[in-house]
């Protein structure tokens, strides 16, 4: 019989956590050491029986297809042990991403798309209402108006709000001094942190942030202001180390200095002491991010069980320890440590978000934005 691992508190478990996100320990090590499940493609596989699992009703897997580094591990072994079923990740860059994934028959049982995305799916029949007796876990009396509006269309609700965020940029503090404007970000990457800066593999924001360093709107569609964003991304695409939306392993390790970064990735890496955060003096993105399940989802059943789990605030204050997301249900509040109120990564004040613009549709889909991130992804470096 193997030896069964040693059991951990939740500061080993953070640190091992970290040591994972960093890349200086192996998946299967992070998956011994903390115990959390065989190294599998699934958390939980192997877990759980035939029989367990067809006796909940829920099926034997749930699909999720999220962000990168967005969960504590434990809270789907959580799920896999109280109802048998087994919970498949993949990890997504892109809302665009995402829903092209879905347009050519990907299919999985849960997505998290961002405010923006949610009407554009739901007007091609991409997503279901969501049945809510199923998920008696969300309070929508819990949650502020800006965070509900955008999952409800025709009196429907289509999603329920995971957590809300910002865009701003991340930075070496052994390398660079503190970067606070997307004006001064692109104007670094040009110079000192030439071929150490990370720009996202995301249309809204690398393209959004270039636009605000010119003096425009995140969500511009003119034509003559998209010029000149993407002439901009093309001069400094050859400064770049890459273009990426999982930039956390290259920050920590020394690789890249500098970052278009969301703030609960620059939560997790603050650990580190090295690496600095700051929203842009000149606008970007805050965003909420929602729980939704595809119209062709092969488990309804068991997504809206997951979703459910997902939704008690003691689980939600798990994930958010975890990712540093700030928080959009006001009952998971009594379950965080005032570190992490306070902190300014997670609860930024009211005065740091004025400039900032939540992302709009016609952004998803735009064409020309769409064309000039492919040129830009293509484009010699």
């Amino acid at each position: 019989m193997a030896n069964k691992p040693a059991e951990i508190d939740r500061q080993d478990f953070m640190k091992q956590f970290m040591r994972l996100k960093k890349g200086s320990v192996t998946r299967r090590h992070f998956l011994s050491v903390t115990g959390i499940a065989a190294a599998t493609a699934f958390f939980g596989a192997g877990s759980t029986s035939t029989a367990a699992a067809e006796a909940t009703g829920l099926g034997r897997k749930v699909t999720l297809a999220t962000w990168p580094n967005y969960h504590d591990p434990q809270t789907f072994e959580d799920f896999t042990n109280t109802y048998g079923v087994e919970v498949a990740i993949s990890i997504i860059g892109s809302n665009e991403g995402m829903m092209q994934a879905l347009e050519l028959g990907r299919g999985w049982d849960i997505i998290v798309p961002t405010q923006y995305a949610i009407a554009p799916y739901v007007e091609r029949g991409m997503l279901q209402p969501l049945d809510l007796a199923l998920i008696p876990n969300f309070n929508p009396a819990t949650h502020l108006e800006r965070h509900l509006s955008p999952s409800i269309i025709n009196g429907a609700s289509y999603a329920v709000p995971k957590n809300a965020g910002t865009t701003g940029m991340a930075y070496n503090r052994r390398q660079l001094y503190p970067i606070s404007s997307w004006r001064g970000f692109f104007d670094v990457a040009l110079n000192e942190a030439s071929g150490r800066t990370i720009v996202h593999d995301y249309q809204l924001t690398a393209i959004g942030n270039a636009l605000v360093a010119l003096g425009h709107g995140f969500n511009s569609c003119d034509p003559t202001e998209l010029a000149a964003a993407e002439a901009l991304l093309m001069q400094v695409k050859p400064h770049l180390h890459s273009i990426d939306s999982d930039y956390q392993p290259a920050m920590r390790a020394g690789e890249a200095w500098l970052t278009m970064c969301w703030s609960n990735d620059a939560y997790q890496m603050a650990e580190e002491g090295d690496i600095g955060f700051n929203l842009g003096s000149d606008g970007g993105e805050i965003w909420t991010d929602f729980f939704a399940i595809p119209a062709q989802a092969q488990n309804p059943r068991g997504a809206h069980a997951l979703i459910n789990h997902l939704m008690d605030p003691k689980t939600a204050a798990q994930e958010h320890l975890c990712n540093g997301g700030t928080i959009v249900d006001s009952r998971v509040k009594a379950y965080l440590p005032e570190e992490i109120l306070s902190n300014r990564i997670t609860q930024p004040d009211e005065a740091s978000l004025t400039p900032l613009e939540f992302g709009i549709a016609r952004v998803l889909t735009d064409p020309m934005r769409a064309d000039i991130m492919n040129r830009f992804r293509s484009a010699g470096g």
